[in-house]
């Protein structure tokens, strides 16, 4: 049987029946202290009418000072607070004239003048619908502030989204432009099988890359299948060259993390390890928990920062050696969308070995997929053999 999701709906969401729900609860509750007061002090039940009236003479006034107070809240503090005064006056002495006059009606042997029993009226009165007056700003200030804080909220999400899909969507073009011209150099030697299965890896790996909303997360698993469809178009390139290797813990698999966080990691690893070698390299990710938090190590078996010109350095990264290096678009984008998503819970460090190699860590807090996810199925690309593509330096063309 289907459970119903229940939502619980803000008080003040709408502010027209929250204001009549306050109204006669206010005065309804004003009306039994008031009716209780009189049946303790051992007065006539004939005495409660004077009550209610007196009830209906407060609602009616506060209905009116609600309609003033409405175009009032939004003007300058000093015409706000001084025609506030003005119309409280006004109403208070509407309210005692009238139940003053009625309780004389009432006591029509009683001793005492109009004028004391209106200023005897007058003070009570005034005390309900200045309290009153005092409730309604307050709950209207409260309710402006709680709308300002929402619209900021709203704005800095609307900001936050888009500048995540700024960066979620800055694909290298270099990848690009090296597996456009790989296809074409593939048409143009008739070799169109693996050219074929090169633009069906491109298309899968695009469609993977564009069907998460920006600022979403994927699981590792989810992460791992994407950069195998990317690893498996630069394959076609490198050959044996490109050497993979994922080491991803059962229980870090469902981790979740910004969607294709890890790709400027592995392209980078490929345009500064693997291309520029004879020999190649291997790409190495790990992935496991450590307590909370989810640890992801990208490595690779290239030259490293040793040499400048293979890997230049711009400032805003800490290595493991206390520099401030990074290796590009690439490493900044990554630690643009780190901060987005997780503040200064989350851990960035490049790391450059004696023996060689570029090691890239990240931690963030461990945050399991839910149950009722499942991940997204790898799209079945034909199967082709993988054919060697000429360098595209020995073509003319940069690369």
């Amino acid at each position: 049987m289907a459970v119903l999701s229940l939502k619980p709906t803000p008080f003040f969401a709408n502010k027209n029946r929250a204001f009549w729900q306050l109204q006669i609860a206010g005065w309804g509750g004003a009306m039994v202290v008031r009716g209780m007061t009189t049946v303790a002090n051992e007065k006539p039940f004939s005495f409660l009418l004077l009550v209610v009236i007196a009830t209906i003479t407060g609602f009616s006034l506060s209905l009116v000072l609600s309609v003033i107070y409405r175009q009032l809240i939004h003007r300058r503090p000093l015409v706000t607070w001084g025609l506030t005064g003005i119309a409280l006056a006004g109403a208070v002495s509407v309210s005692a004239f009238i139940n003053g006059w009625v309780i004389s009606l009432y006591q029509v042997n009683s001793e005492a003048s109009f004028a004391q029993l209106f200023l005897g009226v007058f003070y009570i009165d005034l005390t309900l619908l200045g309290a009153w007056s005092a409730l309604y700003y307050a709950i209207n200030f409260y309710v402006q502030i709680e709308e300002q804080a929402d619209r900021m909220l709203r704005l800095e999400a609307e900001a936050t989204g888009a500048q995540l899909a700024m960066l979620r969507y800055q694909l290298n073009p270099h990848f690009l432009f090296n597996t456009l011209n790989s296809i074409s150099t593939l048409v143009l030697l008739k070799q169109t099988e693996p050219a074929n299965a090169m633009l069906m890896r491109l298309s899968s790996f695009l469609r993977h890359t564009l069907i998460n909303e920006a600022g979403s997360k994927v699981s590792i698993e989810q992460e791992v299948e994407t950069l195998k469809l990317y690893l498996d178009i630069e394959r076609m390139r490198f050959e044996d060259r490109l050497r993979t290797e994922f080491r991803v813990d059962p229980e870090a698999g469902d981790a979740l993390l910004p969607s294709l966080l890890l790709q400027p990691l592995v392209e980078n690893a490929i345009k500064y390890a693997v291309s520029p070698q004879e020999e190649g390299a291997r790409i190495t990710l790990t992935a496991q928990l450590v307590g909370q938090r989810l640890r992801i190590t990208v490595s690779d078996t290239g030259p490293g920062l040793q040499n400048a010109e293979l890997r230049p350095t711009y400032p805003g990264v800490v290595t493991g050696a206390g520099e401030h290096t990074s290796t590009g678009v690439g490493l900044s984008n990554i630690r643009d969308r780190l901060g987005q998503a997780y503040g200064d819970e989350h851990r960035f460090e490049i790391r450059n070995p004696p023996e060689g190699g570029f090691t890239v860590i990240i931690e963030i807090p461990y945050e399991p997929a839910k149950k009722a996810e499942t991940p997204q199925a790898r799209v079945p690309v034909a199967d082709a053999p993988v054919t060697a593509i000429p360098d595209k330096r020995s073509l003319g063309t940069p690369a």
